[in-house]
């Protein structure tokens, strides 16, 4: 494990550059002033994935899972005013955020919704922001305000919801690319009740699971209700409730399409892509592949 300490001040302050990231098999991750000085423990022992980063994991341990985010750090500067915010280069085929950049390409949205290490929730309109943002950042729990982010994100055409304290706040971001005008966007969303705050104020909103590892069955259910597209992560649950999903991207770590306006971002990426591909009428949700997350919880 890493450092113990909280770090917070006598009255129970987080530090002013503290920043928690829930990555790979949801271990979390304290960053402060660009050091990791906590890793916790992992809920998984393998997943996919993990073994395609640029510094791959293959044994979840603390020593790996440091190794990896301080990859992350030296390489494009998370969480540090050094943070790269564009990117036009795919790390998976149907990521969030590669989906979500293909959706705005499309025009299928006008603006993402999403959180950004130094920032907190942000809206944003081009889809190289969107990728740089999303692309090589996993599960940020909170963040804590770098003015040099925020500088960057503004100055890319980006809004910053909280530039003072970096808040993570995925409803009042939705909010916020209402009053810009934008009267169709996407949002990601780690929880239920934030998919349903937002559904019900926003109903033409394109709403994101993210970060879904170890969720209760009951919080499956009510996601699958809310959103239009869900990565099942390592969720055992919503592999079981894939079965109802209108269109399954992927089969090591799946996506599932709920909607028709989920199923239209995914489609979208199957006309943007390059890459070969093979399209199959099958029973839902199928697995196979290069394996799934160990073990699916």
């Amino acid at each position: 494990m890493g450092g113990k300490g909280s770090g917070r001040d006598p009255a129970g302050n987080p530090p002013e550059d503290e920043h928690v990231v829930e990555a790979i098999g949801r271990t979390r991750v304290v960053i402060r002033h660009g050091k990791v000085v906590e890793v916790g423990g992992p809920l998984i022992r393998d997943c996919p994935l993990a073994r395609r980063f640029a510094v791959p994991v293959t044994d979840f341990t603390s020593e790996a899972i440091r190794a990896n985010i301080e990859h992350r750090i030296a390489s494009f500067g998370m969480c540090t005013a050094a943070r790269d915010l564009l990117s036009d280069r795919d790390f998976v085929l149907f990521g969030a955020s590669e989906l979500l950049s293909t959706a705005l390409r499309a025009g299928l949205v006008s603006a993402v919704v999403l959180a950004c290490d130094g920032a907190g929730t942000v809206v944003v309109t081009r889809p190289d922001l969107v990728q740089g943002i999303g692309g090589r950042m996993s599960g940020l729990a909170r963040t804590s305000p770098i003015r040099e982010v925020i500088a960057g994100i503004r100055s890319l055409g980006g809004e910053v919801l909280d530039p003072r304290g970096g808040t993570i706040d995925m409803p009042s971001g939705a909010d916020l690319a209402a009053v810009r005008g934008h009267r169709r966007f996407a949002v990601t969303v780690a929880s239920a009740a934030d998919a349903e705050r937002i559904r019900a104020l926003h109903p033409r909103a394109v709403i994101f699971a993210v970060h879904t590892t170890g969720i209760s069955r009951e919080e499956a259910e009510r996601l699958v209700r809310a959103c239009d597209l869900v990565t099942s992560c390592a969720s055992r649950h919503l592999r079981d409730l894939g079965a109802g999903a209108l269109l399954q991207a992927g089969t090591a770590i799946p996506v599932f399409a709920f909607t028709p306006a989920g199923k239209e971002v995914i489609l979208s990426k199957l006309r943007e892509t390059a890459s070969p591909l093979l399209v199959k009428g099958e029973r839902l949700p199928v697995a196979g592949g290069r394996g799934s997350p160990d073990p699916l919880v």
